[in-house]
């Protein structure tokens, strides 16, 4: 997903691009479009940028023009003399007066000096204690939680991430198994939210006693009717009054639960086609679907073959981006990110186009090759294996010093590429999955021996007697 960061535009080219580093920094650097920055923009000017991260490098999607400083308005002047050096630090000394703390006489050690007795003190002098002056019970200890176990999991060690060089930050690494996009993230779709104009409607023309039983039916079809109408009869069976009747009732609800079908999807495809390029393709395609059981008249053919319409173009287009995105992906020599969205397609249907396949297999065998590094040796592998052209990709040659991790993912992944068998010395590919064992068959027990001869020719005797 893209990150921000912030970058220094350097220089301004020729050919309608710009080139910039990080800010404060000689790495990383790139080159961006011009079409992408703001009005007025001049070298050296410290902006902040919408930016994908990736193996193949950084792609700038977006610049943010930088915040012009307001004017700050509304505030009075202070007039009066210019107060541009302070004065001087001054002291004074203040001479002793009498009655002062320090020429009272020292206190004894019951804390009470010379004062004169108050009337507890004196003999015959007790009165009962107030509230205040009463034995007070001494309070338990709180208990007191260590620091680790305060405000949630702020008070925890942290572990040792090692050291950290002087003067560089820790950068944080993408996730190999997380494509990012190039163009700008796509705006979240809106949900259906239907309304409740048709389902009324035909409410509102019922007879009272057909209400009660539509009302059912709303809620959740004939299983609602029937169990409502069995707690009815539970209650009346408890009180000794007689029972309804369920088959008039059953009847009833039959006969009104295709109107009130027509007017729930009359709702919902009404407020799908209000937001027809917003919805999402999931909510789009239930409404398609489910009017194949309710389009009986003209208005809902009508409304149902608009949004048919309109859910075939929606998958078009985006079928065409997603070619398109393969296509700019192996143009800019992307291959992993290639890889990564030919596994995504926007359909479950969706096929990479014959000759972009070709195109994308040959660019994936190439960067399979003896002279790529054993780390992005790992992330082809993992791409390719979920990639549609996995049977088609045949590598170059493993690396020369490839290590043990390398030869272990390779030897797991040939299952879904039957080229890498070969070049591990395999003569056929393990299944995909891991090799899913399969029991085996249980063994026929074996046919009984047949009779000796002896026995067989007395058995013969007899049905001949």
């Amino acid at each position: 997903m893209p990150r921000r960061i912030e970058i220094e535009l350097t220089s301004a080219r020729d050919d309608g691009t710009w080139t910039w580093r990080a800010a404060g920094a000689k790495q990383p650097k790139g080159v961006l479009d011009a079409k992408l920055l703001y009005e007025g923009a001049k070298v050296g000017d410290v902006v902040k940028a919408e930016a994908e991260i990736e193996l193949d490098g950084i792609t700038v999607l977006a610049v943010l023009a930088p915040k012009e400083k307001k004017e700050e308005s509304g505030r009075l002047a202070v007039l009066g003399p210019d107060r541009k050096d302070p004065p001087p630090i001054t002291s004074s000394l203040v001479a002793k007066r009498p009655g002062d703390r320090r020429d009272r006489p020292p206190r004894d050690r019951d804390g009470r000096g010379d004062r004169p007795p108050r009337d507890r003190d004196r003999p015959g002098g007790d009165r009962p204690p107030r509230d205040r002056d009463r034995e007070r019970s001494p309070r338990p200890p709180r208990d007191r939680q260590p620091a680790e176990g305060r405000d949630g999991d702020r008070g925890r060690p942290r572990p040792d991430r090692g050291p950290r060089p002087d003067g560089q930050r820790r950068e944080r690494t993408p996730r190999p198994d997380r494509a990012a996009s190039d163009a700008p993230p796509k705006p979240k779709p809106k949900r259906l939210s239907p309304g409740s104009t048709h389902r009324r409607a035909v409410l509102d023309s019922l007879a009272p006693e057909q209400r009660a039983v539509a009302d059912q039916l709303v809620r959740g079809g004939m299983p609602a009717l029937r169990q409502s109408i069995a707690t009815q009869n539970a209650q009346a069976k408890e009180a000794g009054t007689p029972e309804i009747k369920a088959e008039p009732l059953l009847a009833m609800g039959e006969d009104l639960l295709p109107r009130l079908k027509v007017a729930e999807w009359m709702d919902r495809a009404e407020a799908a086609a209000a937001i027809v390029e917003e919805i999402g393709l999931r909510d789009l395609r239930s409404v398609v679907a489910s009017a194949e059981s309710v389009a009986r008249d003209d208005q809902t053919r009508l409304l149902a073959g608009t949004l048919r319409e309109a859910l075939t173009r929606r998958v078009k287009a985006d079928e065409e981006a997603w070619v398109a995105e393969i296509g700019t992906a192996l143009d800019d020599n992307r291959v992993v990110r290639a890889l990564r969205v030919s596994a995504r397609g926007p359909e479950p249907s969706s096929r990479v186009p014959a000759e972009l396949a070709t195109r994308l297999a040959e660019a994936a065998s190439a960067a399979m090759s003896p002279d790529t590094v054993a780390d992005r040796w790992i992330t082809m592998i993992d791409a390719v294996s979920a990639s549609p052209v996995r049977r088609s990709v045949k590598p170059v040659g493993l690396p020369a010093d490839a290590p043990a991790s390398l030869a272990e993912a390779a030897k797991a992944a040939a299952g879904q590429i039957p080229a890498l068998a070969p070049l591990l010395g395999l003569k056929m590919p393990p299944p995909p999955g891991g090799g899913r064992k399969v029991p085996p068959k249980p063994t026929p027990p074996p046919p009984p021996p047949p009779p000796p001869a002896t026995e067989a020719a007395e058995a013969a005797e007899e049905v001949a007697h």
